[in-house]
């Protein structure tokens, strides 16, 4: 873009010299920050500039000095420059590390004199000079297209957001001013030839505050949108930026509900002359967010947003809408529209009758004395009446934007208020073709350029006759004849444009610039081919006319000036987008309101643009005004490129060069009295360190003392003007070393001072030290001396009273002593006497003790050691031989009590008892004949493990067999007779006999009674391999092809359950054969079933028969 938005990070890029103060407030906040005590601490400014950062300073002044002085310190990314308060800030085209926090509070609060030459410098002293004098300001950007003026308004905005407050709804309001950027400029600002970024609609933006410095709010005022743009743009330029932001970023699913395509091919409006195809400084997508946020963040409701988007889409697809000519019986000119879609998709965004509209885009309805006359339109009228209804759309949309940014910052609060106001607008503007809008745009900076005339240049010379100082004359241009020219009624341009407009009769663009020329050509500062002097000048065409602004010659075509001034739609398009039932639309037109009767004009554009910049005028006079001039460096839009024609042409036409020498006017250097002396009081010895007299006299005495000659200053009643800059540098490097001198006797005295201190300091340690030193050894003697007393009193002590406690131990151990002889004397005594008496008597006693405390011993040792309540428990605990009878016997009453309590147990539970008389059956069958019987011991029995109770296959099974009571079942593999091959199938052992089932069907493939099952075999071996047995000669096809072998999981279970059934059903005892030779029947025939240990490990058996044979390998 035309203004590189900078980055906040890096120091300050440019320095400032001392330029004095014909502004009050400057001087003042002087004075408020102690400039003085400052600047001693701190580098001298112009060590650090580059080039010269005040050019009011600049020796000798000439345009190629002024030139060369830019030149360097743009080279040097010091892009701002001074004259006076007045900021020149050049386009750098690129990011620069100057705008950071840091630098915030570098430039916080301090005078503008103390830093290096910056946009923050004069947004402070606005801010700090509305905080604390309490008086409205106004800051006014002015300069070419692409000079920077729209990235200048935010970097203002910026540094008032950092240094007014931080407060949750101060940052609040702050937040939504900011915010209010990013939407505006996606709605109003297109690339141009000149600016990736330019602002095609004026803005001025007040920020109100209370009396503590903190927003309350704002307003802004929205000047003149460029809408011929959106239906045409000049080659290389583009349309507003937020229809490219809407179809790069926009979700599919979105576009097709704006009927919308991704390719800006499909849209007439956005072709322009040649177009814009390839965007690679514009990041369309990403701007596209942050007007999503800057939409949320000033309050639009979702509803709001999306009919502001399907307004965007309706106004591509009107461009789309292209008509024909026809020819109609009783019409000169009639068209028709070509296809329909797109009419079509205008109706869906805008909720309209298609009829309606189409209807309203190709005729007119008009007015006369008796009836209304529908009048059909030409192509080309109806193309024009297309545009305008398109420009239309997008203008009120823009109006209704701007004021819900305004309802969102509004203040509400009560109470005096005070305002920061920023212009941010177009800047001069001087194309191939210049129309309307160029000569509006150039109207109102002739308006600005008149206000800073009026305001600098005026005010300057004003205040040397204020002081009563004689001063050189300046001439300057002053443009107030231009600004007649344009504006003065009756013979203004705006005054006869207007009168065509509203004349009856034909009207075109020819017949007013015909009156322009009967009213205006004798002017100095207007031309046109009808003066003698230019009528064969062929750089000016006919249709046009020239002004000689402030800026330059400016020609322009006259083409489209009645109807663009006009500005109107006719009553059917206004209608038809009222009876539209769009969110805003009502809002939009409300003169298409039916109800509404009123046939009043609506004033022009000229007049509404006249009568808002006369508004803006007032409001900018009543304000005190703060500049920023912003040069463009090159056409290209390029970094570090410095085209010296083009700057120079600008010096020219922003007056900058006037505005220097006027600053001067003789005297580079003026400040108040006071000021100056604070600030060079040390230069004199009667003035410092303190000076009881006026300060103009102490001023003068300094400039005695220096031996400067009168003809180099002048002294006014509030302050001294000084002629030569060569005397204010040579004035502050005097300072500089003063300074220097004064810093180094204070580092003197105070070193002096210091070393003193440090010297009383050491001898009042020493001697504390010393006193306390002695102290210490004293209180250590005396310590030692009574911890010695105390030892001795201790020890003496002690010896007396363990020679007391020895005699009474003494004692009692002699009372010890008689009383165990006197007691061992009583007993010899009568054992002599009952000695006779002791063997007789007292030994069995004894030995009855003995015995019944042993017996005690052994039972309670019994019952705290019983082992086990399981009958298999073989375990007791020992005892002495003394009581081995007893041992046993209760042993075998143990034994007895726990086989007792676990059958009673068992009769409890009739299924435990169950399980185990089938473990009996198996043990008996099988315990000591099977390999395999051991490892099945332990595990429960299964029965019915596929759960075929439960199957309705099954069901349906049992119900035709009236069998339902499963027993046993199970996958098997089921061997075949004649060859021993294996086929899986599901064997089931019910209460009457036994199935063959197909495993997927369930279908019963056998069925044989177990009245019919005469016995069973296995091996002794680990196979799971059972023979049954059926009786010869028993009934079904089963029993008569032989016996089954089977392949069970569970053989053990399988037999055991088989054997109990069969016997229960028999009446009779059942045979199980466990052997590894046996026989089985197929058909007729007997065949030999052996089984062999296989000498290699097998995961199963193998069957293999031969002839009356089969050996299966285990």
């Amino acid at each position: 873009m035309g203004e590189e938005t900078p980055k906040e990070n890096g120091p300050v890029t440019t320095a400032a010299v001392t330029n004095g103060d014909d502004h009050d407030r400057q001087g003042e906040a002087e004075a408020d920050g102690g400039a003085a005590s400052r600047l001693a601490r701190r580098k001298s400014i112009r060590d650090q500039i580059t080039g010269i950062g005040d050019l009011v300073l600049l020796d000798p002044l000439t345009e190629e000095a002024l030139l060369t002085n830019l030149r360097r310190r743009y080279s040097n990314d010091e892009i701002y420059t001074y004259i006076g308060l007045v900021v020149i800030s050049i386009n750098p085209y690129k990011s620069l590390k100057a705008y950071s926090s840091d630098v915030v509070q570098e430039y916080r609060s301090r005078s503008v004199y103390e830093t290096k030459p910056h946009i923050y410098a004069i947004a402070d002293s606005a801010y700090r000079w509305l905080r604390d004098k309490h008086q409205n300001q106004c800051i006014i950007i002015s300069g070419e297209s692409g000079s920077g003026k729209t990235e200048a308004s935010k970097i203002v905005m910026r540094y008032v957001a950092s240094v007014c407050g931080k407060e949750k709804e101060v940052d609040r309001v702050m937040q939504m001013l900011l915010q209010s950027n990013p939407l505006l400029e996606a709605f109003g600002n297109a690339k141009t030839t000149r600016n990736d970024n330019s602002s095609r609609f004026g803005k001025y933006m007040e920020i109100e505050f209370n009396f503590k410095g903190e927003p309350l709010g704002g307003e802004i005022t929205n000047y003149l949108l460029e809408k011929s743009r959106l239906v045409a743009q000049a080659e290389g330029e583009r349309n507003f930026h937020i229809f490219y932001q809407l179809l790069a970023s926009a979700a599919v699913s979105q576009l097709q509900g704006l009927r919308l395509k991704r390719e800006l091919d499909a849209y007439h409006y956005l072709r322009g002359a040649g177009g814009v195809r390839e965007e690679s400084d514009i990041n369309d997508k990403a701007n596209f967010k942050d007007v999503e946020l800057a939409m949320v963040a000033v309050g639009l409701k979702k509803p709001e947003m999306r009919a502001i988007f399907r307004l965007i889409a309706a106004v591509l697809i009107l461009g789309n809408i292209s008509f024909s000519s026809v020819e109609r019986a009783d019409e000169d000119e009639a068209c028709e529209l070509n296809g329909r879609q797109a009419v079509q998709d205008l109706g869906f965004l805008l909720e309209g009758d298609e009829a309606i509209l189409e209807k309203a885009l190709t005729e007119k309805t008009v007015d006369t004395l008796k009836e209304q006359v529908t009048v059909a339109l030409s192509v080309e009228k109806a193309m024009f009446a297309r545009d305008a209804l398109a420009k239309a759309l997008y203008g009120r949309m823009f109006n209704w934007l701007v004021h819900r940014v305004n309802n969102s910052i509004k203040v509400t609060a009560a109470g005096k208020r005070k305002s920061i106001g920023v212009l941010d607008i177009y800047g001069f503007e001087i194309f191939k073709l210049n129309s309307f809008e160029q000569f509006i745009i150039n109207y109102c900076n002739e308006k600005l350029q008149q206000i800073f005339i009026e305001l600098t240049l005026h005010s300057e010379q004003e205040e040397y006759e204020r002081e009563g100082v004689k001063w050189e004359h300046i001439d300057y241009f002053n443009n107030v004849v231009v600004c007649d020219l344009i504006e003065k009624p009756n013979t203004g341009v705006l005054s006869i444009l207007d009168d065509e407009c509203l004349r009856p009769g034909e009207v075109s663009d020819m017949t007013f610039l015909h009156k322009m020329d009967q009213r205006c050509l004798k002017h100095e500062h207007y031309s046109s081919r009808a003066s003698k002097q230019l009528h064969s000048d062929k750089t000016l065409p006919r249709n046009a006319f020239r002004i000689k602004h402030y800026a330059g010659n400016v020609a322009y075509c006259v083409d489209g000036f009645i109807d663009k001034n006009k500005d109107s739609l006719h009553r059917d398009l206004s209608r038809a987008m009222y009876s539209c039932d769009h969110l805003l639309l009502k809002l939009f037109f409300i003169e298409g309101d039916p109800e509404n009767k009123s046939l009043k004009r609506a004033p022009t554009a000229g007049y509404q643009f006249k009568a808002s910049v006369s508004e803006l005028m007032k409001n900018l006079t009543s304000k005190n005004p703060n500049y920023i001039r912003c040069i463009k460096p090159n056409d290209l839009k390029k970094p570090n490129k410095f085209d010296d024609d083009l700057v120079l042409h600008q010096v020219r036409y922003l007056g900058l060069m006037e505005n220097v020498r006027v600053r001067r006017a003789g005297y580079a250097f003026r400040q108040a009295y006071n000021l100056t002396l604070e600030r060079f009081k040390m230069l004199a010895p009667k003035t410092w360190p303190m000076w009881k007299g006026p300060p103009r006299q102490g001023v003068v005495e300094i400039m005695k003392h220096l031996k400067i000659t009168n003809k180099e200053y002048a002294c006014g009643r509030s302050k001294i003007f000084i002629r030569n800059p060569k005397t204010v540098f040579d004035l502050e490097d005097q300072r500089r070393e003063s300074l220097n001198r004064i810093a180094t006797l204070i580092q003197t005295v105070y070193r002096g001072y210091v070393c003193r201190t440090r010297f009383l300091a050491l001898r009042w340690a020493t001697n504390i030290f010393a006193s306390n030193w002695k102290c210490l050894l004293q209180q250590r003697q005396f310590l030692a001396l009574r911890w010695a007393a105390v030892m001795f009193q201790s020890y003496y002590r002690g010896l007396v009273e363990r020679r007391k406690y020895n005699a009474i131990i003494y004692g009692r151990k002699c009372e010890w002593a008689a009383t165990i002889i006197h007691k061992y004397y009583l007993g010899w005594k009568v054992r002599k006497e009952n000695r006779k008496k002791l063997r007789s008597v007292a030994g069995p006693i004894l030995t009855r003790c003995a015995r019944k405390w042993l017996r005690r011993r052994f039972l309670f040792n019994l019952r705290a050691n019983l082992p086990s309540s399981s009958p298999t428990h073989q375990e007791w605990p020992p005892c002495s031989p003394l009581f081995r009878d007893a041992s046993k016997l209760l042993k075998d009453l143990h034994h007895t009590w726990r086989c007792s309590l676990y059958r009673q147990n068992m009769e409890d539970n009739p299924r435990r008892k169950a399980i185990f008389l089938e473990k009996l059956v198996a043990s008996k069958t099988f315990s000591g004949r099977k390999a395999c019987y051991v490892a099945s011991v332990g595990k429960p029995f299964v029965g019915d493990e596929l759960r075929l109770a439960n199957d309705s296959r099954w069901m349906t099974i049992a119900a035709a067999t009236n069998d339902p009571l499963v027993v046993w079942s199970g996958t098997v593999m089921k061997i075949h007779r004649a060859s021993g091959t294996c086929v899986p199938k599901v064997l089931a052992i019910t209460s009457k006999a036994f199935l063959v089932l197909d495993p997927k069907t369930m279908k019963s493939t056998y069925r044989v009674s177990l009245l019919n099952l005469l016995a069973v075999s296995c091996s002794t071996l680990k196979d799971n391999i059972v023979v049954f047995h059926i009786k010869p000669g028993s009934e079904g096809d089963a029993a008569k092809k032989g016996d089954f072998l089977f392949q069970a999981p569970r053989v053990i279970e399988l037999v055991t359950k088989v054997k109990r059934v069969a016997q229960d059903i028999q009446r009779a005892a059942f045979t199980v054969n466990i052997s590894n030779q046996t026989e089985f029947r197929v058909k007729e025939q007997q065949v030999q079933l052996n089984f062999k240990p296989s000498p290699q490990r097998l995961d199963a058996p193998l069957c293999k028969r031969n002839g009356a044979k089969m050996e299966v390998l285990v």
